[in-house]
């Protein structure tokens, strides 16, 4: 996984064409109409229901914004909130606090409602050894935030990108020339270039997983878009030769099923990809 620095990094660039974007040369409604000196307070007012995300981001967005915006926070990252609540006040300079706005509604909007879906499944997934793993279909551009929602909602993050863990999926074995072929080309390369990642290969059927396990150096097994008697026998065939991931479909309904099939992990893009953002407002006090 990415170091802290790394992710750090991440967060900050974000930020940076975040505001970029939404601030361009200037708030000219905000300077139009409001003096430079002039200074107010707001509150983040909970218009829904679930688990609140992204307050340590919107004071990392005010602080980008204007280092002398103050901000007291009442609920944390990861509370569970309802209608009405207050999550913080901002106070300081009314320009500043509206340049900022928009930015921190849109984030903590898509990071609550990462975390309220993922806190969902850990819900469900109570009292079995399984435990829910984001995937890279996230927004592009927004993926460290995401993740990190993911996280609050108590999941776990998979690879955070392309570089940090290597994950044969069906077409790099197939274009490789076999699962076998695609293993052994990926062991040399790790040790030729003095990588130390990680290896995840991905299963279509039972021979598949039997093929896998005739190779030494896979830390994890994706059985995908397996049916549950199928799963059972894949997690039998693996025994302790390395972990297990469930992936393809599977959804509120089908999840625990999946869970006590026996795997270790269940990773489902729908944490990051199919949520409805979670309502929520800046208002002046």
């Amino acid at each position: 996984m990415i170091s802290e620095s790394q992710f750090d990094r991440e967060l900050e660039l974000i930020i940076k064409n975040a505001i970029r974007e939404d601030v361009g040369a200037g708030d000219y409604s905000s300077l139009a109409c409001i003096p430079a000196t002039a200074t107010g307070k707001a509150k983040l007012l909970v218009k829904d229901n679930g688990i609140i995300a992204g307050v340590a981001f919107a004071k990392m967005i005010f602080k980008y914004v204007d280092p002398n915006l103050e901000v007291e926070t009442f609920i944390k990252d990861g509370d569970q909130v309802k209608k009405g609540d207050i999550v913080f006040h901002v106070s300081g300079s009314s320009q500043s606090i509206l340049k900022s706005e928009r930015v921190v509604l849109n984030s903590m909007q898509r990071m609550s409602a990462i975390a309220s879906k993922t806190a969902q499944y850990v819900h469900l997934l109570q009292g079995t050894k399984t435990k829910i793993l984001d995937t890279r279909k996230t927004t592009p551009g927004f993926r460290a935030c995401e993740k990190w929602a993911v996280k609050i909602g108590g999941g776990e993050n998979h690879r955070f990108a392309l570089y940090d863990m290597i994950m044969l999926k069906d077409n790099h074995n197939d274009f490789a020339g076999g699962i076998t072929l695609a293993i052994a080309k990926t062991k040399t390369y790790l040790n030729k270039n003095n990588l130390d990642l990680k290896i995840i290969v991905e299963a279509r059927n039972l021979d598949e997983i039997k093929e896998i396990l005739e190779s030494d150096g896979v830390y994890r097994i994706l059985i995908d878009n397996f049916n549950f008697e199928d799963t059972k026998k894949a997690v039998v065939l693996i025994g302790d030769k390395c972990l297990t991931e469930s992936s393809g479909n599977i959804n509120e309904s089908t999840i625990r099923t999946y869970a006590d099939c026996g795997v270790d992990y269940i990773s489902s893009g729908a944490l990051t990809h199919s949520v409805y953002n979670m309502d929520l407002s800046l208002k002046a006090i």
